[in-house]
């Protein structure tokens, strides 16, 4: 009888411990955040309280008090008192250097006059060495309270911006990057007579008498900067690497304090991959970059697949994409149309890259399995693409999944819209643009134009089409809550509305900025949503931004970024 007691006792023992096993807990978290209104953007669970994350990855997404399990001693314990949770923003069209480099020049971007541009010029050359090259960006003439006299189509002549600049060259770029003005110092280095001529996808504004006024557009813009350059070149390499190394930590600290968590850095050189690569190794970049590359054929055929990245350290650095642009922006009349501008009437744009040089790029990237994002801004260089994209994904039947992408999609011939869904097409779209460009896209494009092709994001999604957003930023500031508020108001300063039919849903525009931007760099298996599994970049909101009143939109705050779970960023209270 004893030896059936202890063999009993034995036997349950045996089966407590197994069944204990079997049964373990739930495992412990480095980081749970509690008591939120988490917006997860997973159709599976929209909506939950709590997030649970481990060594970077979100592990559980519930209730608090299902969270609550994950917490032991070592946990760190997050009380959102109902703030807002989202996945991290994702800018799908942004100039990360140029993040940077706008915190070391002036900042043209809310001057209302060019009188008002000159004296910020002014006010830099009293602070500048003898010689010292004086930048900014910015400027936009529509946005100007008042035309410059003497002008070229609203453009202003050089000569007040040469007075208070006699001996430091000054050149000042265009909001959209796509013309710049120069003063006359920098004009005389750079060789520029009124013989000078235009370059091949580029024109020198000249006046009645053939001269320079000193704005550059397109490609003519590289007149002037391959001798701004040069004046670089004379800088050692330490002196190079440590500016370029600041110009950086300036874009992320700019970045992570808007909640942006990954961006698509539109187009760069192999020098800055090195670049961003020793940074990741050193573990001095705590953001995502997904990485365009923009060089020439020739290079990109001999060194393509050397610099090929796929979530390199830890998903900090991935290079699968090739950068290209067809045309200019409609700010400076270097889009592409169909037409003639309404304002300009002997002009319909720029094709500023040979449709035979993008054939070869295409050819290129599809053999290579790369990504390829074409710059089409007018509804010529639009249709141009996609009849290249079609042509090209026919002669590789094979290939499949490319997303390949139009960077900006702005302008479009109705006939045009569909076929973005029908090709697997992204439309690389930013919401800012709509309101910022608005007041002037009639004057550009008149309002039939306008109407049926202008920022078309809801014919788009109805079609089928991927949507991701942005803001080109330097461009436009890299806010999101910005581009986010102009995609689902279409609300001019003016307070009118730019054909608010085309509005996103708060919940579309949400997508726009995370999911979709994580499907267009073929990362939607690890970011752009709360889902166990899936890396930890997230932001702490201020106010819920899918219910909240449309006019408190804008008076959202970042109150946190997170990126791999680890907080890169706090508001100061």
């Amino acid at each position: 009888m004893k030896k059936i007691i202890i063999f009993c006792l034995v036997f349950l023992l045996v089966s407590l411990f197994s069944i204990t096993s079997c049964q373990k807990g739930p495992e412990e978290a480095d980081l749970v955040i509690i008591n939120g209104q988490v917006i997860t953007v997973d159709q599976a669970v929209p909506e939950a309280e709590a997030v649970a994350i481990r060594d970077g990855i979100i592990i559980a997404v519930g209730k608090t008090k299902e969270i609550n399990h994950y917490i032991s001693d070592r946990t760190e314990v997050i009380d959102l008192q109902g703030k807002t949770l989202i996945p991290g923003f994702i800018d799908s069209h942004a100039h990360f250097m140029g993040i940077g480099r706008s915190k070391l020049t002036i900042d043209l971007r809310d001057c209302q006059s060019w009188e008002e541009i000159v004296e910020k010029v002014k006010q830099a050359v009293a602070q500048a060495q003898p010689g010292e090259w004086i930048l900014g960006r910015g400027w936009h003439q529509e946005k100007w309270d008042r035309i410059p006299q003497p002008n070229i189509n609203g453009l202003p002549f050089h000569h007040q911006l040469s007075a208070v600049s006699p001996e430091n060259p000054v050149l000042l770029t265009h909001a959209s990057g796509h013309s710049s003005i120069a003063n006359a110092r920098a004009m005389e280095l750079a060789g520029i007579t009124a013989e000078t001529p235009d370059p091949d996808g580029g024109e020198i504004v000249r006046d009645k008498q053939g001269k320079p006024i000193g704005v550059f557009r397109e490609t003519a813009q590289s007149l002037i900067r391959r001798v701004y350059a040069q004046h670089q070149a004379k800088k050692t390499p330490e002196e190079r690497e440590q500016e370029l190394r600041k110009i950086v930590l300036l874009a992320a600290e700019e970045c992570l304090a808007k909640g942006v968590t990954c961006v698509h850095d539109a187009g760069v050189s192999l020098e800055t991959i090195d670049l961003y690569k020793r940074m990741v190794d050193e573990q001095q970049l705590n953001l995502r970059l997904y990485v365009m590359v923009t060089e020439s054929n020739d290079r990109l055929a001999q060194r393509l697949n050397e610099y090929r990245l796929e979530g390199y350290q830890d998903h900090h650095l991935t290079v699968r994409a090739i950068k290209r642009f067809i045309d200019g922006a409609l700010g400076a009349h270097g889009a592409w149309l169909l037409e003639p501008y309404v304002d300009l009437p002997a002009s319909t744009g720029l094709n500023t890259t040979p449709i035979e040089v993008l054939r070869q790029t295409a050819l290129l990237a599809i053999e290579n399995d790369w990504q390829l994002c074409i710059h089409a801004i007018g509804d010529r260089a639009n249709r141009e693409v996609l009849n290249l994209y079609e042509e090209v994904f026919k002669t590789h039947p094979e290939k499949k999944d490319l997303r390949w992408r139009i960077e900006h999609a702005q302008h479009l011939d109705p006939t045009d819209i569909h076929r973005f869904a029908r090709l697997g097409v992204i439309a690389s779209m930013q919401g800012i643009h709509c309101i910022s460009d608005g007041p002037w896209v009639l004057k550009r494009l008149g309002p039939k134009r306008a109407e049926e092709g202008a920022y078309v994001w809801r014919k788009l999604i109805d079609s089928g089409a991927v949507i991701c957003n942005g803001t080109d930023a330097p461009v436009e500031d890299v806010d999101p809550i910005r581009s986010f508020y102009a995609s689902v108001t279409r609300r001019l300063k003016d307070g009118s509305l730019f054909y608010p039919e085309e509005r996103m849903t708060r919940e579309e525009a949400l997508r726009s900025y995370t999911l979709n931007g994580a499907y267009a760099s073929f990362q939607e298996k690890i970011l752009g949503s709360i889902t166990p599994g899936k890396l930890a970049d997230l932001v702490v909101l201020s106010q819920n931004i899918l219910t909240c009143p449309e006019d408190k939109i804008l008076q959202t705050k970042v109150l946190m970024t997170f990126v791999g779970g680890k907080r890169v960023y706090k508001k100061k209270d």
